[in-house]
């Protein structure tokens, strides 16, 4: 039985691997802002009461933060896998920032939609992972996997557009391909994984992939990850990316 954590696990690509993991009997701590209101979630939990653990967490607010390691420290001597899944994406649901697609445009980019792009998907994963290292250096093997998007590729971005989202991934990979270089010195794994364009709020109804393929294969990256992987930046289905 592993122990994992998932951010963002109320909807989408994090939902879809709390309900994996939890079917091949894996315990997990699935964190959201506000799992009161995630009714699929809580469905779940009905369906493992002994398995799944809901979290508040707000990945920007240290608080929160320190609540939400209170409570897993108090259910779970370590952990094994943590999956940074945690994002927003200006103009569509959660993100918090409003929905007039100019504000997205050249010439109608605001800063504080900038600031809160950066604080939730890129500064957020590093404060969460450096919240649960020690849990994390007391696991087995334990893995850090990190939903990053072929849009914060430098080599792989040709469009002139989602520029606060591209540019919080493109920090994010570097935030954690950092930690990865540091924490590989004491056995752990890190890798930045592009999920590929999944049909789900934030990718929208145009998307072929299912999450659950996505799921099914992040999954089985992550039970594979070998120590030269760490730092490594991948497809969900294990292909090199470009930086």
């Amino acid at each position: 039985m592993k122990r994992v954590l998932i951010t963002g696990a109320n909807r989408g690509l994090g939902l879809e691997l709390t309900r994996q993991y939890l079917e091949r009997g894996d315990q997990v701590f699935a964190a959201c802002r506000h799992p009161n209101a995630a009714t699929e979630l809580q469905a779940l939990q009905l369906q493992y009461p002994d398995k799944l653990i809901l979290l508040s967490l707000d990945v920007t607010d240290e608080a929160s933060l320190a609540a939400a390691h209170e409570l897993v420290d108090a259910h779970a001597e370590a952990l094994d896998i943590l999956i940074n899944n945690a994002g927003i994406l200006p103009g569509h649901p959660g993100a918090g920032l409003g929905d007039d697609p100019a504000t997205q445009r050249l010439g109608h980019l605001r800063y504080q939609d900038a600031m809160q792009v950066l604080a939730t998907n890129a500064v957020g994963p590093l404060l969460v992972t450096q919240q649960f290292l020690e849990l994390l250096k007391k696991g087995r093997k334990s893995r850090i996997v990190n939903i990053s998007t072929g849009l914060g590729s430098l080599t792989l971005k040709a469009s002139g557009s989602q520029y606060h989202y591209s540019a919080s991934k493109a920090a994010m990979n570097m935030y954690m391909r950092t930690l990865a270089i540091e924490a590989g010195h004491d056995g752990l794994v890190s890798i930045m994984v592009d999920p590929g364009w999944m049909r789900t709020d934030m990718g929208g109804t145009g998307a072929a992939l299912l999450p659950a393929d996505s799921a099914r294969g992040i999954i089985r990256l992550a039970d594979q990850l070998h120590a030269e992987e760490n730092g490594s930046f991948v497809t969900w289905q294990g292909k090199p990316v470009p930086w």
